[in-house]
């Protein structure tokens, strides 16, 4: 698999439409789900120990989509699979009383994975500059000074590329995924949700309203992953339709970042490995 394909490239600007939602040449779900993915997970479980052990590095997983694009289940299917310690998962709500007394990225920090973890964010950041653009919801207060309604959003998609920046050097890297879902497959997902007891719970009647700003979003999601895809936090766009593929391109990438990274098993020094010796001698001389 070529997962720079799906890679948005940082200097240039997107139309969703060259993403496909769903791939022809591509493996079957059988193979996906009894072959492919199953390998690719026991290696990213491998990954994720040693990151857990070294606790030198972190990433930030960034989730985002429309309802029914499939996040939730990739994060079923790949990301609960890991070692629990090593994994922090978040799901973003709207904002409390309290946290918009405060800047929109103040919350985040609670949000972010200790080093040696991985952290899950089921929506994220991000929404606050999509949400509020749909549904007009940006309050004066929170408009710079000097600077029109229309103006804040390229101003947001620069300060979240800095905050991005920032933990990168921090030693967290942030990996973006974005779940390009057709509006034929979202309404067949949707309309299972709604026939099928066992998954009512996971509708909601918001979900039905919000197809109604279909375009709306589509022209926010461009302009958002065209101005916030960088070389050091890029957005992949995966093809939703296909959710086995999209869940096995997720654990592909996940691989690709943590090789980069490369975290090691610590190891004894010299010093400690002669105590390691005292102590496996009087063990075995019980």
């Amino acid at each position: 698999m070529d997962i720079q394909s799906f890679r948005i490239d940082h200097n240039k600007r997107i139309r969703l439409d060259d993403y496909p939602t769903t791939i022809k040449d591509r493996p079957s779900d059988e193979t996906l789900q009894n072959e492919l993915i199953p390998k690719s997970i026991e290696k990213l479980k491998e990954l994720h120990w040693k990151l857990y052990a070294e606790s030198r590095k972190g990433i930030v997983v960034v989730l985002q989509a429309l309802d029914a694009g499939g996040k939730d289940e990739a994060i079923s299917y790949i990301f609960s699979n890991l070692n629990a310690q090593g994994l922090k998962t978040n799901a973003f709500q709207k904002p409390s009383d309290t946290e918009k007394k405060h800047d929109y990225l103040w919350r985040m920090h609670d949000l972010m994975p200790e080093r040696g973890q991985v952290g899950i964010l089921n929506r994220s950041h991000y929404e606050e500059v999509i949400a509020p653009r749909i549904h007009d919801l940006l309050g004066d207060e929170v408009i710079p000074d000097e600077e029109d309604k229309e103006s804040v959003w390229g101003i947001r998609y620069r300060q979240i590329n800095d905050y991005e920046q920032y933990l990168d050097e921090n030693g967290f890297k942030v990996i973006k995924f974005f779940f390009n879902v057709s509006k034929k497959v979202q309404r067949d997902r949707l309309l299972e949700r709604l026939k099928d007891p066992n998954k009512n719970w996971e509708f909601s009647f918001n979900d039905v309203e919000e197809r109604k700003h279909w375009d709306d979003y589509q022209d926010i999601f461009e302009d958002m992953l065209s101005n916030t895809s960088t070389e050091c936090s890029p957005w992949y766009v995966l093809p939703a339709d296909d959710d086995w593929y999209a869940r096995y391109i997720v654990s592909t990438v996940m691989i690709d970042v943590l090789e980069t990274i490369n975290p090691q098993f610590p190891t004894f020094s010299e010093e400690e490995q002669e105590r390691i010796d005292e102590a496996i001698q009087t063990l075995e001389n019980e």
